[in-house]
């Protein structure tokens, strides 16, 4: 059943509730699920296989923020409808969050592939599912913002060779982005790795936030707050991100360098399916593997060159369009 995903505050302002839609061919796990995330205030669209979380997907008109999707079902898995999202132009950018007890690294890997980048392993926790949701809306959001900020910055990018900046917040961070994106010949695919690359700077770089640490933070949803409380300490008010792009024979570069100590870089290039359940933590790899044809670090991994070639981007262009 669909229920109005509109909702007054107490000020008579219209809020939109966040829409997500919830597949499971068990009964019970389905109602525990949906149970739990209408008590968060979701608005809850249900469905007992692959055919029918297919139909609500295209059926409903104000679209669905986020997809708890179980792997194994009768009719359509888990799987096939995750191949079906990836190749419809209007639902591959909404983010799956696989619901599954096939744990094996093997099985995480398939699914990463495929495109879900949010993992749930059951029996399911209450704190870890309302943890993942809810990163999972805040990269839908932030992905908006982002991209509508992207569009007011068009003008005459194309004939931008090299460029030079600077961010020191997070905010800064992503405008600086979603200005850098139109440089770049596919805007959309290049601006979430953008994106990522500054903000991991500014963050694990400038500010030494732990991934321990934000993990925590994410969980109790002040991970902004403890990042706006960094800024204004002593050792961190001189540190900025430094941003070079350059267009260079049909390759595009982004070099970003921050003024932290550096990380282990290498084992965060790919998926790692140990993580998948995490609530963060997919950035580079996202980067690496969907936004750039390829990332290279420096040896302390405080900073990193994003490449483009513009025979990749343009094949990318030509698949998204048909």
């Amino acid at each position: 059943m669909i229920t109005s995903n509109i909702s007054t505050s107490s000020q008579g302002v219209q809020i939109r509730k966040h829409a997500i839609l919830v597949v499971d061919d068990n009964p019970t796990a389905l109602h525990l699920l949906a149970s739990i995330l209408e008590q968060e205030g979701y608005e809850i669209t249900r469905a007992t296989n692959g055919l029918e979380a297919m139909t609500e997907l295209r059926n409903h008109e104000e679209g669905f923020d986020v997809i708890l999707l179980d792997r194994m079902m009768p009719e359509m898995d888990g799987m096939e409808v995750t191949r079906q999202i990836q190749t419809d132009r209007e639902l591959k950018h909404i983010p799956i969050v696989m619901q599954t007890a096939a744990d094996k690294p093997e099985q995480i890997s398939e699914g990463i592939k495929a495109g879900v980048f949010y993992y749930l392993t059951k029996p399911i926790e209450r704190k870890t599912l309302l943890s993942v949701v809810s990163s999972a809306i805040k990269e839908v959001e932030q992905r908006k913002v982002l991209r509508a900020e992207m569009h007011r910055h068009r003008m005459s990018f194309g004939l931008i060779q090299v460029l030079k900046g600077s961010c020191r917040t997070l905010d800064e961070a992503e405008s600086l982005a979603s200005f850098l994106a139109n440089c770049f010949p596919d805007p959309d695919r290049a601006l979430t790795g953008i994106s990522e690359l500054l903000i991991n700077a500014v963050e694990h770089g400038n500010l030494s936030i732990s991934y321990e640490e934000k993990t925590e933070l994410m969980e109790n949803n002040s991970w902004r707050e403890e990042v706006a409380r960094r800024l204004q300490l002593p050792e961190f008010l001189d540190k900025e991100v430094t941003v070079i792009f350059e267009k260079k024979q049909g390759t595009y570069y982004l070099q970003v360098t921050d003024q932290g100590q550096g990380f282990n870089w290498k084992s965060f290039l790919e998926f790692d399916p140990s993580r998948a359940s995490h609530n963060h933590g997919r950035g580079i790899a996202m980067a690496n593997m969907i936004a750039f044809d390829r990332l290279v670090y420096n040896e302390q991994g405080n900073q990193v060159t994003a490449v483009m070639d513009i025979q990749t981007a343009e094949t990318e262009i030509d698949d998204y369009w048909g």
